[in-house]
């Protein structure tokens, strides 16, 4: 972590980390609070694996979002290590933000994670999302039933796709942040290193085009970058646990994975701002969720 003291003795600034179950829009927020892409979106459950923090800077505050995993039961060793980067996020919040999708209503998970929330003396904050898919009536009625919920210290309405409620809700977020340092530049956006952020905007493409049980399936690992002239040069590999699955990654005649290469290697260099040359190949590690070996190996 880089750490830039503040001119100024009334700089505030701290950490909220956003919580919630899979789907209900934290990255998009993310995304949209932080005024650009960092992190990836699809509308598969454990999209977002790792911890990513978003830096929002204004003149007297910085305001750092940790976007987590979505909460949820464990079925297996990686949705544990999920879990549990999730609850050590929660040790160094200085507010949280429980994240509910009130167009979907409260489901169980919503319920497991308020009772989780409930142990916290950390400030919960709730951001209702998802507000363009309701009338205004309609949001009324949900937001009273939200609200039973938990001890909440406010309840905002939002939409993370549109904007609607999220200068609200930050506002509100750095009105409770301490006084501290800045903790990051500037210019710093995120603090995702490069491989790991190459490796999930590849893994967001994979998700994009395949179904049932691949998303949940695949890993990505970047071998390697270095920059040949004037081109970055990309290795990396694609994991899956089966033979069939691989085999649908690859695709007939190599075109689905051509297709993964192609549309990754373009919103890579809008977001590198290189030319890049990117080479992936698909590997089978069986059962390599269940296998805490290969969790370390694959990075969770």
């Amino acid at each position: 972590m880089v750490l830039t003291m503040s001119k100024s003795s009334d700089f505030h600034s701290g950490f909220v980390v956003l919580i919630g179950r899979p789907n209900v829009g934290k990255s998009t927020l993310l995304n949209k609070a932080a005024g650009r892409k960092v992190a990836i979106v699809s509308n598969k459950p454990q999209t977002t694996r790792n911890q990513i923090r978003a830096v929002i800077n204004d003149d007297d505050t910085q305001l750092i979002l940790i976007d987590t995993p979505g909460f949820h039961r464990p079925k297996d060793g990686l949705s544990m290590r999920l879990n549990q980067t999730v609850r050590s996020s929660l040790g160094q919040a200085d507010a949280v933000l429980f994240m509910l999708d009130v167009a979907a209503g409260i489901g169980d998970g919503d319920v497991y994670i308020a009772n989780e929330l409930k142990k916290t003396k950390t400030p919960v904050f709730a951001a209702l999302n998802k507000i363009d898919l309701l009338k205004k009536d309609e949001i009324n009625a949900e937001k009273d039933k939200f609200e039973r919920l938990c001890n909440f210290k406010s309840v905002t309405s939002i939409s993370g796709l549109t904007g609607s409620g999220v200068n609200e809700l930050l506002k509100k977020l750095t009105n409770i942040l301490p006084p501290g340092p800045k903790y990051y530049p500037d210019d710093m956006l995120h603090d995702q290193p490069e491989k790991l952020i190459i490796a999930e905007f590849i893994r967001e493409k994979i998700l994009e085009r395949t179904h049932e049980e691949i998303p949940y399936s695949v890993a990505v690992v970047i071998e390697e970058v270095k920059k040949v002239k004037d081109i970055l040069h990309i290795y990396g590999w694609i994991y899956v646990e089966r033979d069939s699955q691989k085999g649908i990654i690859i695709g007939k005649n190599g075109g689905m994975l051509k297709e993964i290469g192609i549309k990754a290697r373009a919103e890579l260099e809008n977001l590198l701002g290189e030319n890049i040359y990117l080479s992936l190949r698909v590997k089978v590690k069986k059962h390599w969720r269940r296998d805490g070996r290969l969790l370390n190996e694959l990075g969770y």
